[in-house]
């Protein structure tokens, strides 16, 4: 299993290769455990997507947890992004390898935003009172450790060609 660290890529998606792999999808509310592969959300604008799936995922510069790319088991709440207009919104399935997660469960934790240091998932539970809408949310610290492996939600007739783009990205891998 790939933990905290490391920077080999097949070694990250190496679960995926096993003969008895199948999607781990975790409720919202249950911790994670290290080093396994489970089932995420992001929402995003459609032109964000498109650079996403090309590119890979950027992490953002600060946030409640600091830097990362910030996802979520919940897709209600990728559904809240992006932020002000949403009629380009996108709503993407990932597949993200957690690695070493740190819970973050109260505003004063002394490692909300150290916990890269560390570790390479930093998990906030539903409801423990950190984030605004009391939905789970996830910060992952390395972007490698997060594919993109669909498209739940897309405007107009982009959908398809989102999907394209994905599969094409994937096959190359």
């Amino acid at each position: 299993m790939a933990y905290y660290g490391d920077s080999d890529e097949d070694e990250i998606w190496e679960e995926e290769t096993l003969p008895d792999f199948h999607e781990q999808v975790l409720l919202s509310n249950k911790k994670p455990k290290d080093g396994r592969l489970y089932t995420m959300f992001h929402g995003t604008t459609l032109e964000a997507a498109q650079k996403i799936i090309a590119h890979g995922f950027q992490q953002s510069t600060d946030g409640l947890l600091g830097k990362g790319v910030y996802v979520s088991r919940d897709q209600k709440k990728a559904e809240r992004y992006p932020l002000g207009d949403q009629r380009y919104q996108v709503i993407l399935k990932l597949r993200v390898n957690v690695g070493k997660v740190k819970k973050i469960d109260h505003q004063g934790h002394p490692l909300r935003k150290m916990w890269y240091k560390e570790y390479d998932t930093a998990w906030v539970p539903k409801w423990c009172g950190i984030v605004a809408s009391g939905l789970e949310e996830d910060c992952v610290r390395n972007p490698n450790r997060i594919k993109v492996i669909g498209v739940v939600k897309a405007p107009g007739k982009s959908k398809p060609h989102l999907e394209r783009m994905i599969d094409n990205k994937n096959k190359k891998r």
